[in-house]
Order: C-alpha cells, then sequence, then structure tokens
C-alpha cells in the first residue's frame, strides 16, 4: 500500500483482532488498537510430529482457533479465559 502522507510504498500487515489490512506505521493497528504482532510462520518438519492432545482451544465458543504460546488464539486474537 501507499503511505497517505509520505507517498511511500509501506508494509502491510492484517490486524489478527479486527482483520483489516492496515500500514505497519507503528505497533498498533489504528483502527482498533490492537498490538500488531508478526509471529514467525510455523512449519513443522514433518506433520506426523503435531501432537494434538497438547493444544489448547480458544474459549470463545464461536472461534474455531487454537492458542498459542502466549496465551492468544491464532484466529480471533483473544487471550484464553479458562472460565469461559
Amino acid at each position: 500500500m501507499v503511505c497517505e502522507k509520505c507517498g511511500q510504498e509501506t508494509e502491510t500487515i492484517k490486524c489478527p483482532r479486527c482483520g483489516e489490512m492496515v500500514l505497519r506505521l507503528g505497533s498498533f493497528c489504528y483502527h482498533c488498537g490492537s498490538e500488531l504482532k508478526t509471529l514467525p510462520a510455523e512449519s513443522p518438519e514433518d506433520p506426523g510430529d503435531l501432537d494434538f492432545s497438547r493444544r489448547v482451544l480458544c474459549s470463545d465458543g464461536a472461534c474455531i482457533g487454537v492458542i498459542n504460546e502466549e496465551g492468544i488464539c491464532k484466529v480471533c486474537g483473544k487471550p484464553y479465559s479458562p472460565d469461559a
């Protein structure tokens, strides 16, 4: 995308919380205020190495994601809540 202020080509990123494509101008989404983190792509050497018995599902009943190492859902970006 082109920056509206300077006209330079700028990196874009999809906000993990609101889903908007935003210019990578800072650490936070300028639509919803959520922190923008780029996580390294997960690519296991052997798909047989995946241990599904250790995964933690998102506590939001409407989401199909799993919780990452930081306690955040990989799909919707919400923090894990064991009480939900």
